[in-house]
Formats: structure tokens, C-alpha cells, sequence
């Protein structure tokens, strides 16, 4: 161990007790009031050392002022280095700092907002793929062929109906009349996050369609979507669904299946049969023995008191 690592781990003995200088630089530079009390040193070096003082600003809770003073060789009068405030051991410190990309949510964009991509997203690939070089025996002259390549490196920016249309001749307008205008277009790798996200949303794991009587591959209701994506999803298409709108997986379900429940029809009672030739008589008054009480006569009353 050399000798000045031995001398920097023992604080100098002006450095040490210059208590005062260090806490009149700490109030200069804080506010009044917020400089507690002195929380001990460290010896930075030869000749250097730093106090520290509590801090009791709020919202710093376990901050301290931290205040390095120097003496000069041979010199007997220390002198103020600098003034910071650091946390300490038990601090209260921010969050670390998370780029905006990895903050960003689904959800989150609106009216305005732009949401770049970066250029070597694996979600997405090129469009379509090809040598920018003509080949020898092509009709594409050089010049056409470096329109071509600055209509593929250049993507300009506003609404797609400000957008410049691709000269004729060029790659860009084969493209787009092949229907491959798109500079990039999803790789394998975003079809399957994006299936991965569906899947988990309006999948059939979901406690929805557990408790469907049917699956969306059967409903009536049920969109299809075309490409790779058209295998295992599609769009809903019922206003009542919970999944109205949106993206489905074909094992996916909800009680609003078209063939779940089939109203029936109401009952239609019978036309009435009105017979006009026969005539039923009605007597204007009941029967004597028509009752529930039998007719008894007057004899067999006669006991009871009755006249």
C-alpha cells in the first residue's frame, strides 16, 4: 500500500474541523433554514474533506449537503472547494429513467401525435426486396434508376393525399401496381406479437368465451379478414358483442352468437269458426237442479223452523 493512500484515508485535521466554513458556503447556497446538522465527513484525498449536513428541504427526505473543503500544501488556511447536495444511504430518489418508446402504452397516442418507427423495427420488413441496380438488358435507363432509388429512400412527410405519385417506369410504381406501395410491411415477427396480442384480448382463454355457447367460427356475425391473419382471426361485426369492432379469434365467443338462441315465433291463435246456420238456445233463467246445493223439499225443512 503506497503512502498516499494511507494519508488519504485519514481526514487532514484543518480540513476536518473547518465545520464552520462548510456550513456558512451550505446556508449561502440553500435556502434558510433547510441545513440540519453535521452528519460526519470522508477524507477524499491529501488535504481534502468533505462534510455533510442534513438536509430538512421537503421532498428531500435522506438528502445531505455535501461540502469539500482543501488545504494547500504547507498552508494553514483552508479553503471552500464546492457545494452539492447528494442523497444519502436512505434517500428518496426518482424512479430510473425509462426512454419514451418503452413508456409508451396501447392507448396512449392522440389526435396529432406522431409515433415514429424506428428503422429497424422487427415488426416490420421491407415490402418488397430487390437489387436497386438495373439489370444490364433493362429498359430503365441510370437516370431512372436513381429516381427510383431516392423515391425509395425518401419518405415524405403530411396526409397521404399530399403524397407525390411515383414517375412511371420507376420501382416505386411497379410496386404500387402490384399493390406494394408500402415501404415496409409486417415481418413474421410482428404477425405474431400482433396474434399473441389478440389472442390474449379475444381469445379463447378468455372468461368470455369459456362461458360461450358457441365460437366466433360458426357466428353469422363474424367478419373474415384477409392474408395470413385471416387463418385464426376476424373482425366482429355484432353491435351487441363486447368484442363489437374488433379484432377476434375464430375460438373466440360471447353470449351474442347468432345461432346461440333462435327466438321463436309467438303463437297465433286459430281463426274463430262461426257457425250462422244452427242456433243455441239459452235459457233466461238457471235450472232449479243446475246449483252445487241439491233442492230439497219443503217436508224435510219443515223441522228446521222453516216456512
Amino acid at each position: 500500500m503506497s503512502a498516499a493512500t494511507t494519508r488519504s484515508r485519514t481526514p487532514d485535521r484543518l480540513c476536518a474541523e473547518a465545520v464552520d466554513l462548510a456550513r456558512a458556503a451550505a446556508e449561502e447556497a440553500a435556502a434558510p433554514g433547510v441545513v440540519g446538522e453535521h452528519a460526519g465527513l470522508v477524507s477524499e484525498g491529501d488535504r481534502v474533506v468533505t462534510h455533510f449536513f442534513e438536509c430538512k428541504e421537503l421532498g428531500y427526505r435522506g438528502w445531505r449537503w455535501a461540502v469539500t473543503v482543501a488545504r494547500a500544501s504547507r498552508a494553514k488556511i483552508v479553503t471552500l472547494d464546492e457545494v452539492v447536495l447528494l442523497p444519502g444511504p436512505d434517500a428518496l430518489l426518482a424512479p430510473e429513467w425509462v426512454p419514451w418508446s418503452e413508456r409508451l402504452r396501447p392507448g396512449d397516442m392522440g389526435p396529432g401525435d406522431l409515433l415514429p418507427t424506428d428503422q429497424d423495427d422487427l415488426r416490420l420488413e421491407p415490402g418488397y426486396t430487390g437489387e436497386d441496380e438495373p439489370a444490364p438488358n433493362s429498359v430503365v435507363s441510370e437516370e431512372m434508376a436513381e429516381l427510383a432509388e431516392a423515391e425509395d429512400a425518401d419518405v415524405t412527410p403530411g396526409a397521404p393525399a399530399t403524397q407525390p405519385t411515383p414517375s412511371r417506369g420507376s420501382i416505386a410504381a411497379v410496386a404500387e401496381e402490384l399493390g406494394m406501395r408500402r415501404a415496409r410491411v409486417l415481418s413474421r415477427y410482428g404477425l405474431h406479437v400482433a396474434a399473441d396480442r389478440w389472442e390474449e384480448a379475444f381469445g379463447a382463454k378468455t372468461p368470455m368465451a369459456q362461458a360461450a355457447p358457441a365460437t366466433c367460427m360458426t357466428c353469422g356475425f363474424l367478419a373474415p379478414i384477409g392474408g395470413y391473419l385471416g387463418q385464426a382471426f376476424g373482425v366482429c361485426a355484432n353491435e351487441f358483442s363486447p368484442a363489437d369492432g374488433r379484432v377476434v379469434s375464430l375460438a373466440y365467443g360471447c353470449g351474442g352468437h347468432s345461432e346461440a338462441a333462435v327466438m321463436p315465433k309467438p303463437p297465433q291463435p286459430a281463426a274463430p269458426v262461426i257457425d250462422e246456420t244452427r242456433v243455441d238456445p239459452f235459457p233466461l233463467r238457471p235450472a232449479r237442479d243446475s246449483g252445487s246445493v241439491p233442492e230439497v223439499g219443503d217436508e224435510e225443512t219443515a223441522e228446521l223452523g222453516h216456512s
